[in-house]
Formats: structure tokens, sequence, C-alpha cells
């Protein structure tokens, strides 16, 4: 079985075709830009170590019939005809508290998608673009999706509720739902494997750390607890985001500095984080550069700000899950940038966190043991695999088999 996997975002599509007998990567890349004056497409196969060009592509359609026709060249594609592709699936995000597992596409879902439109106004369009375009350009293939929310479905009230009229829940749906679920549920599978034991026998503490960040409590291998909420901009601190801050601070900056609601939203989102504090980037690399060869001070800050506040959030969830068996680092921070790592778990030894300096140093693409062997919990550096994991779903779906 081959399934296309499609990542659509409001500007790009990233998409991969995985071969589901070995799991192996047949093709890979990215239609960015889409809508601009230039867009780019990349393409790397099999047959083709990188293909990266400008061009002009109009809408999500164009770009996916461009993702085909790279598939089936006769040159560098990897499959000759559109049936060799059996399934797409989507990496969705928002379908408040309709779902909690992958679905097959239907017009329900379609129709559960465009009522949380006001929930994730710039991923659900295009989400819904993606599937439209799908439709188009092959009609027959059977898609399926992966909510960025689904995983979080399993959080009882007292973890999602926020303490507000309880009509703003009940009317409105204003709750914690929580993102990242699709990483956060292949990475303590992937750990889980690994130890050779059973999700469901380990409490664990998931950290997906991004230019987007958020840690989520795993006990009996279901979500308990997330850092996102309402939106993706509670919780850590981000590249570019708050995340957690005193809810006056937002009608303070309008009452007293006279900013509008979209200049603040602005700031908040796009302004704030590690780029807000350093001054500097919103790139890790940068800021570890900043940090090791240049001894900035307000690269050391900041970087001690996102630190401390992922020790927070590990510290809660200890206490929520009443233990700690696996700590995971994953996302692009996680998995490669061991200073940061270091920072999270200093001091943690009275909560059975310590790691070993040496294998924490070492920079891999596999999963690695980080604690020393003789604390109680087994610290983890896991890479994600979103693209895999909606695959794994998809052909779950389509097969009938777990």
């Amino acid at each position: 079985m081959n399934i296309l996997v499609l990542n659509c975002g409001s500007s790009s599509i990233k998409y991969q075709l995985i071969n589901m007998q070995n799991c192996d990567v047949l093709v890979e890349g990215i239609a960015e830009k889409i809508g601009e004056d230039i867009s780019l497409f990349t393409y790397k196969s099999t047959r083709l170590d990188r293909k990266k060009q400008k061009m002009v592509i109009n809408d999500h359609e164009q770009g996916l019939q461009l993702i085909i026709d790279s598939l089936l060249d006769p040159t560098y594609g990897v499959i000759s005809s559109v049936d060799e592709i059996n399934a797409v699936g989507h990496r969705l995000v928002h379908a408040g508290e309709h779902y909690s597992d992958a679905v097959l596409i239907t017009d329900h879902v379609i129709e559960v998608m465009t009522a949380c439109i006001a929930l994730a106004p710039l991923h659900n369009p295009a989400n819904l673009a993606g599937i439209k375009a799908v439709k188009n350009n092959i009609p027959n293939v059977p898609q399926c999706g992966l909510f960025d929310t689904a995983y979080h479905q399993t959080m009882p009230a007292h973890a999602f509720l926020y303490p507000l009229p309880i009509d703003f829940y009940q009317v409105h749906k204003i709750r914690r739902y929580g993102f990242h679920g699709t990483s956060h549920k292949y990475v303590s599978l992937k750990a889980a494997e690994y130890l050779g034991k059973k999700v469901e026998d380990l409490k664990i503490i998931s950290c997906h750390l991004g230019n987007g960040a958020s840690i989520t409590a795993i006990k009996d291998g279901k979500s308990i607890d997330t850092s996102m909420g309402f939106t993706p901009l509670e919780g850590l601190m981000m590249g570019t985001r708050c995340g957690d801050l005193d809810p006056a601070i937002p009608i303070y900056m309008q009452q007293q500095l006279g900013l509008g609601v979209e200049e603040v939203n602005t700031i908040l989102n796009k302004k704030s984080g590690m780029l807000g504090l350093s001054l500097l980037s919103n790139d890790m690399r940068t800021i570890e550069a900043e940090v090791l060869e240049k001894k900035n001070p307000k690269a050391i800050l900041a970087l001690e700000v996102y630190s401390y506040r992922i020790k927070k959030y590990i510290g809660a969830y200890i206490a929520a899950m009443n233990g700690l068996d696996v700590l995971i680092f994953t996302g692009g921070v996680g998995e490669r940038m061991p200073i940061m790592r270091a920072q999270v778990c200093q001091d943690m030894d009275a909560l059975g966190i310590e790691i070993n300096e040496e294998e924490n140093a070492i920079l891999s693409n596999k999963i690695q043991v980080l604690s020393n062997g003789t604390t109680n919990v087994t610290v983890l550096k896991v890479p994600t695999n979103e693209e895999l994991m909606i695959a794994l779903e998809t052909q779950r779906i389509l097969t009938g088999k777990n």
C-alpha cells in the first residue's frame, strides 16, 4: 500500500509518499508560497536527490497536481499511475470535541471542519482546500485524516475546563483542546516499544519542542493534560509565541498602551517568545550559537526563561500523574539542542531526573537514552515522525487492523 501524506498550510503543501510494506519514504517535498508571485516546489525521491524550482502555483489544487505530475514523471517519478496511490492521509488541525481518533473523511467530517473554522482560522480552511484538491485530482482515492486535537480528547473535564462561567464552555465550547497530538502519540508509542513495555503501563511526559512547543502528560496510554489550550498560544514559551501570561496583560496593552486587537494578537503570536526576549531570532540554532560562542547575555537569559518554563510544566505533570517513568524530548529543538535539555534537567534529581552529559552531547537521528541509569526516570530523545503516524493511522482505518 502506498499512502500519500499531505500537510496543507495556508500557503504550502508538505508531502510524502510512503510505501507501507516497509514504511519507506519514496518521495518527500513541499510546495510553498502558494498564491504568491513566485512559489517554490521541492521534490526529493529515491530516484532524485533533490529538485527545487521557482514557479507560479496559484492554489492548492494546482500544487497537488504538480505533486502528482512529479510522482508520475518518467525520469524521476516513482509510480506509473495514480492508481498506485492507494490512499491519502491528511494532517488536520481542529475538529472541536467531535473526534478522538483518525477518521475516514466524509461529508460529515467536512461539515465539522467547516463549523470549526472559527477555532482554527488559519489551518482548517487550508486543510479543507487540500481535501478538495484531492477530490478533484484523484477522485477515487480514499482520504483519511488525523486531527491534532484528537489525541487530547481523553483529557478529563478538570484538566480541559477553564475557570470561566460554565456557559462559555457549554455554549461556545471554550476549553483546552491541545495540539501536536499526532507527535505526542507517536513518540510515546515509540518510547514504550524501545523500552519493551506497554504504553498503558507507563507514566510519560512528552516535550514536543520546535518553533511551536507543547508538553503532554500521558498516563495509561492517554493524554490527561497538555500545555497548549484553546489555541496554540497557551503554554510554553515558543519561537515567536509568548505562551502562558497574565490574561490581564492584553487588556492593559489595549487600554493603557492604545494598541488594537490585531496589534496585540500580532505581538503575542509573532513578536514574542524567543524572538521577543532575545531581540535576535526565533531560530534556536541562532540562539544556541549566541549562547555558546558569543556569550550573548540576551540569548542566555532568553534560553534560561525557555528552559525554566519547560521545567515547571514537567514538575506540574509529575504531580498530576503521581510519578513519572519516561521523559521524552522531541521536535526540532528537543532533538537537536543539548544545552536546552541540560538546562531543563538540571537540579531535577529530587524528582528522579538526571542526564548523562556525554550522551546528551551526542548528535544522533536515532532514539537515545539520555539519563544516567541511576534514577527512576528514563530520559529519552525520540525523533518524531508525524507523517508516518498519519500513514499508519490511515492504513489502520482502511484495513481495519490495529
